[in-house]
């Protein structure tokens, strides 16, 4: 998500951001502006370059502006769950824009529709949109305040007046949110902070957790602590999400990824393992397997190419669109790979299905031997704050033994990144969401 305030190409910018986050998410993209006190909405399916246009920005005017990548967690591929959300109520108009998943989505729509609510989506984003209609406060801050009683889950949201903005982070900041200033005027928020350098602005800090941020004309933002905040940001921001070259809660992704690999090769060195060359899974695996790399003293290679003009595969929506764009994006150099020994190092394994093609990929083309490395622990357990592993019948570590997934993907010997060696790769500093390994539901 981003919001932009105080910049007369807010939209522009904005789109700008979005295409700089495009791997949080490309099933679709929409912007909100406000401009001579109304609300304008464009949004649809596929990516920020094709759906917005010099023609979008005549109707996209103002100085501020929301944005939204999409990445269904919650809802469905419509175009009716695509961001932002629209509505016109007792006060005016609003837009909302939101990055995370609510746990109590169904409990809190089902009480709504019982007293009258009718829902146009699927997702839960639009619960605080009837919660925030239904208030009787006068101002709109104390109804989106209201509202947010009745949020439980991760949570980032940007909510769009006529005139205003407010920046919500959830008291456990899960979902990274990060606050800059624009060089050209104005202020910027995005969920990474890759979007600030690409317009030109400057961090100024993290959004805290359980953080209200209110910008108004002619006013420095508005700072109000919700919540106490009990800060449990989430891991696999830095192991798989986030782009490389931003920084997540005050650390470099890129660094962090590296010494995840650093950890990997130090514990293969006390085996004794021995290869002829470390290759990434790209782009994700890379800085591990440069850190891996280093460590070892096994030379790096690229022994696989990457197609950039094919998407993510793990946040597509269906198991056949993954299979495809597996063999549509990674293409092995037989030149380089024949009759050797090659250490594979992936930001993690999901599902098993592109694991597995891409040691085929590499026995076909002629290596001797392939290693498999995940630069994450073992992933068992469904996460519901943000992040679409929605059943353990999709996760191959909770349906199988390592041995049995090294079977699987037909690897020579795989081995997984520690928890505790993760813990030690981002630093212990703080209490870290990571559901997916431990099956710990800290929000209930």
């Amino acid at each position: 998500i981003v919001g932009i305030y105080g910049n007369e190409n807010a939209a522009k910018l904005a789109s700008v951001a979005l295409f700089a986050m495009q791997h949080r998410g490309h099933e679709a993209t929409g912007i909100s502006s406000g401009y001579n006190n109304k609300l304008y909405t464009i949004k649809d399916r596929g990516y920020v370059k094709d759906v917005f246009n010099e023609k979008s920005f005549e109707v996209l005017k103002g100085d501020m502006a929301i944005g939204h990548n999409r990445y269904s967690t919650a809802g469905s591929d419509s175009i009716l769950d695509a961001q932002p959300i629209h509505a016109r109520y007792k006060l005016g108009e609003i837009s909302i824009v939101h990055n995370g998943n609510l746990v109590n989505k169904y409990e809190v729509r089902n009480r709504l529709i019982e007293e009258g609510a009718i829902f146009q989506t699927g997702m839960d984003t639009e619960n605080i949109i009837h919660l925030i209609a239904r208030s009787t406060q006068n101002k709109l801050q104390d109804r989106i305040v209201e509202a947010l009683e009745h949020a439980v889950g991760a949570y980032n949201f940007i909510i769009q007046s006529r005139s205003k903005l407010f920046v919500i982070r959830d008291k456990h900041g899960i979902r990274p949110l990060s606050l800059g200033k624009l060089k050209s005027g104005g202020w910027i928020v995005a969920s990474e902070t890759c979007a600030f350098d690409i317009v030109d602005a400057e961090f100024v800090r993290d959004v805290r957790p359980g953080e209200m941020l209110v910008f108004r004309k002619n006013a420095e933002p508005e700072s109000i602590q919700l919540y106490n905040a009990e800060f449990r940001p989430c891991a696999f921001e830095y192991i798989y999400f986030a782009r490389p070259d931003s920084d997540i809660d005050g650390k470099n992704v890129y660094s962090i990824r590296q010494n995840m690999g650093r950890a990997l090769a130090k514990f293969d060195m006390q085996k004794g393992i021995k290869a002829d060359m470390v290759i990434p899974v790209p782009d994700s695996g890379v800085p591990a397997a440069l850190g891996y790399a280093k460590e070892s003293g096994i030379p790096f290679e690229y022994g696989i190419i990457r197609n950039h003009y094919v998407g993510r595969t793990f946040i597509e929506p269906t198991q056949e669109m993954r299979e495809l764009k597996v063999k549509m994006k990674l293409s092995p150099m037989p030149s380089l790979i024949k009759d050797k020994v090659i250490i594979v190092i992936d930001d993690s394994i999901v599902r098993g299905t592109t694991s597995k093609k891409i040691v085929r990929m590499l026995k076909n083309a002629g290596a001797k031997e392939v290693h498999f490395r995940s630069a994450s622990p073992m992933i068992k357990y469904p996460c519901f704050y943000g992040i679409d592993t929605p059943t353990k019948e999709e996760l191959i570590n909770a349906q199988m033994s390592k041995e049995e997934v090294k079977d699987f993907i037909e690897a020579d010997s795989l081995d997984y990144l520690t928890l505790e060696d993760l813990f030690d790769s981002i630093g212990r500093d703080r209490n870290y969401s990571v559901p997916s390994f431990t099956g710990e539901y800290f929000i209930q």
